[in-house]
């Protein structure tokens, strides 16, 4: 058995369960995907849908990314002000109160002990980080990072210098200008992070998706990818998504509870094999 709490799951998914572990189990390059399902086991809201924060707030400019680079001094005024807009006051008091569940910790469990190359996040929350992943591709961005707009390296927020009187913040490495490290609408995906995602799926023969609806991309796209490919799809998710009709396994089931059980599995399917 696992370190980690076991959960009550009915026969047939415990049965499918087992099957995506002895799939894990003889992959050669295993990558994970996980989407906002997996964060809304910590308490962290949606964006959209029942208790979404959009929904209750409204959704942000569309034009986000368009309106930094027309005025990088008002952006960061903006993220300075003690009074936030409503829904970014919302999330950023939904992350910073919220902790890695189990799912969090079962996948940093799988990467450790071999079984899982990379891990593909659209969450911005830094779960993954502190529950101790190491091969993290966060593809949205983290927001506890900032980031160059121009050679996009990252920094801890103490590493730059924020002068409220000498807006925006420039990168002490390329001299471009700070902005946060997370992807906001209309702006391209970090290509440092696209260019390994691209790598980790071209080699990728198992997909492990979880907590994600399959629609937003260019990570709708990847598990997909990996079908053409002549790969596995073993798809998480709590409801049927986008992905279930083609996946090669579905589980239904909370994220935190499958990936549980699965490590169980998985230590079954090894010792079978050793």
């Amino acid at each position: 058995m696992s370190d980690l709490s076991p959960f009550t799951l009915d026969e047939a998914t415990d049965a499918a369960i087992a099957r995506a572990a002895a799939l894990l189990v003889r992959a050669k390059h295993a990558v994970a995907l996980t989407g906002a399902g997996l964060s809304v086991e910590s308490g962290i809201p949606p964006f959209r849908g029942p208790g979404g924060i959009w929904t209750k707030y409204g959704e942000p400019p569309m034009d986000g990314y368009q309106r930094f680079l027309r005025n990088p001094r008002g952006y960061w005024e903006e993220r300075l002000a003690p009074k936030q807009q409503d829904w970014m006051r919302a999330l950023g008091d939904a992350v910073r109160n919220a902790k890695p569940n189990p799912g969090h910790a079962a996948l940093a469990v799988l990467e450790r002990r071999g079984l899982l190359a990379a891990l593909i996040t659209q969450n911005i929350d830094d779960l993954h980080r502190q529950a101790g992943h190491q091969q993290l591709l966060e593809i949205h961005g983290n927001h506890r990072l900032l980031r160059c707009s121009g050679c996009h390296e990252r920094f801890e927020p103490p590493a730059i210098t924020v002068d409220p009187q000498q807006l925006p913040p420039h990168c002490p490495r390329c001299g471009g200008v700070i902005k946060s490290d997370v992807v906001h609408f209309g702006e391209p995906i970090p290509p440092d992070v696209l260019r390994a995602c691209f790598d980790a799926i071209a080699r990728a023969d198992v997909m492990l998706v979880v907590g994600t609806s399959a629609t937003v991309y260019p990570a709708a796209e990847f598990p997909h990818e990996v079908l053409r490919q002549g790969g596995v799809v073993i798809d998480v998710n709590s409801e049927p998504s986008e992905l279930t009709p083609v996946a090669t396994l579905s589980l239904r089931g909370p994220g935190a509870a499958v990936l549980t059980r699965l490590l169980d599995h998985v230590a079954t399917a090894q010792e079978a094999r050793a």
